[in-house]
């Protein structure tokens, strides 16, 4: 199991092809996660998009002041269609290249991440759902 393990899914009433083409879409990539080097393992079309993480800098996302250390591992977008919508799973997993790092810290990561994961799709599923 990897150290860093943030699981989560949002459910977003749109259609389905609607919403793949914002999550497929790599200009929405930097904007969303600028701090993670996205590398694409499988580009999956209509149920969504797999990276892969090489050597990643291990910041918590609006925390200063902290050294990084570095990481590897893999994060994804599967597109569920469900109902009249889609549920949006998001999956990001990491290990700290060397040592392993505190609990407090993974903790602190992984809250950061799946904060971040939600602003993202809240706003996502805002601007879809928008009538």
């Amino acid at each position: 199991m990897p150290q860093v393990d943030v699981v989560d899914e949002t459910w977003i009433a749109a259609d389905p092809a609607r919403v793949a083409a914002r999550v497929t879409d790599p200009a929405n990539w930097s904007r969303w996660w600028p701090d993670l080097d996205l590398t694409v393992d499988e580009l999956r079309g209509p149920e969504g998009v797999r990276w892969n993480l090489p050597n990643q800098k291990m910041q918590t996302p609006g925390v200063t002041g902290v050294v990084p250390r570095t990481a590897a591992g893999s994060m994804e977008v599967w597109l569920q269609p469900d109902r009249d919508g889609v549920r949006v799973h998001y999956f990001l997993r990491l290990d700290p290249l060397g040592r392993a790092l505190p609990q407090r810290r993974v903790q602190r990561l992984v809250l950061a991440h799946r904060r971040r994961a939600k602003r993202v799709f809240w706003a996502l599923k805002d601007e879809l759902e928008a009538r």
